[in-house]
């Protein structure tokens, strides 16, 4: 008789050869692939290396005097007579920047000198004549006293004494006139003397003079304008050392340290057009600021502002746009 075959059977035993093999391919997924590839951008949605050992940060600059750039302001008005200065010169305080008519300054300053000259030979004279007075009181006592004695030994008269007497007492009277007369006229010299000293000082205003050392970096009057103070000479950079003025963008702005070294090149070139140091960086981080093109740029990054002194002003300009590059050094390990 054949053997029957039981197919139930078979079926169950090849499920429990393969139930093992099933159970591992349906284990937990590899933690390797499902992972998050979500990785940190810059701004331009390149992709950043965490791991990458940071050397150097690089920002867009602006150039800039240390002392900012300043609007230099008339003294006074008047109409201008010359202008001494142009645009990129150098000037050191008390030059000459422009000349103001005077004409009226001038003679108001004349008038003055000629009331305290008047003055001052009035109490000249006065005193002269108080020495001549001085003078005749000591003749006029030097009689009293000798009438007083002949009039002991019978050879003057008592008129005589008594007109002698009189002499003095009326010299020492205009003596004390005079003294007062003097006294009166000094405060009259200081008065006068003060109202010129005020009309050289307007005069001299006439003159505008550079308040600090410096570089106009413009020109903005001509000779025959009229000026008051609130009008503008020029746009004026002080003396100094140039700072390049960056932002650092908030994932590098913590590296950043003062006394770091950097250097600056021009963009698009490899060039280096200078080299400084950090002295300066911003507390907190802000919107950018400094090369926004649009006031409604609702870009969500934020940056710190950092200032790099330079130590050679003479191959860049103030107001150039250039490449900054600050050297981490071994801050980088620190942090």
């Amino acid at each position: 008789m054949p053997h029957r075959i039981d197919t139930s059977q078979i079926m169950k035993y090849l499920l429990f050869l393969t139930l093992p093999f099933l159970l591992t391919a349906c284990g937990k997924p590899d933690e390797k692939n499902t992972a998050s590839t979500e990785v940190p951008l810059t701004e331009e949605g390149i992709p950043i290396d965490t791991n990458m050992t940071v050397t150097e940060v690089v920002g867009i600059a602006r150039i800039e005097p240390e002392g900012k750039i300043i609007a230099i302001n008339a003294e006074t008005s008047g109409f201008i007579r010359s202008v001494l200065f142009s645009e990129n010169k150098k000037v050191t305080a008390g030059d000459i920047l422009v000349s103001l008519d005077d004409d009226l300054e001038q003679a108001r300053f004349k008038q003055a000198q000629s009331r305290l000259k008047t003055q001052l030979t009035a109490i000249e004279a006065a005193k002269a004549a108080l020495n001549s007075l001085q003078v005749k009181l000591a003749q006029a006592r030097n009689t009293s006293q000798r009438n007083t004695r002949l009039l002991q030994g019978n050879a003057a008269t008592q008129e005589e004494v008594d007109d002698s007497r009189f002499a003095v007492e009326d010299l020492e009277t205009q003596i004390a006139g005079q003294q007062a007369a003097i006294n009166q006229q000094k405060p009259g010299r200081g008065e006068l003397q003060a109202e010129m000293e005020v009309a050289m000082v307007e005069l001299h205003k006439k003159k505008l003079r550079a308040p600090v050392g410096g570089s106009f970096l413009s020109c903005e009057v001509r000779p025959g304008n009229y000026v008051t103070t609130a009008s503008k000479l020029g746009d004026f950079a002080l003396d100094g050392p140039y700072l390049a003025i960056t932002e650092i963008d908030e994932l590098y702005a913590a590296k950043i340290r003062e006394g770091q070294q950097a250097y600056i090149r021009l963009q698009g070139s490899d060039e280096i057009a200078g080299r400084g140091k950090v002295v300066s960086t911003g507390p907190h981080l802000k919107k950018k600021s400094l090369f926004s093109d649009t006031s409604d740029n609702f870009e969500d990054r934020r940056v710190r502002e950092v200032h790099i002194q330079l130590d050679d002003n003479s191959k860049v300009l103030i107001g150039s746009r250039v490449e900054c590059v600050i050297n981490l050094g071994d801050q980088q390990t620190a942090n």
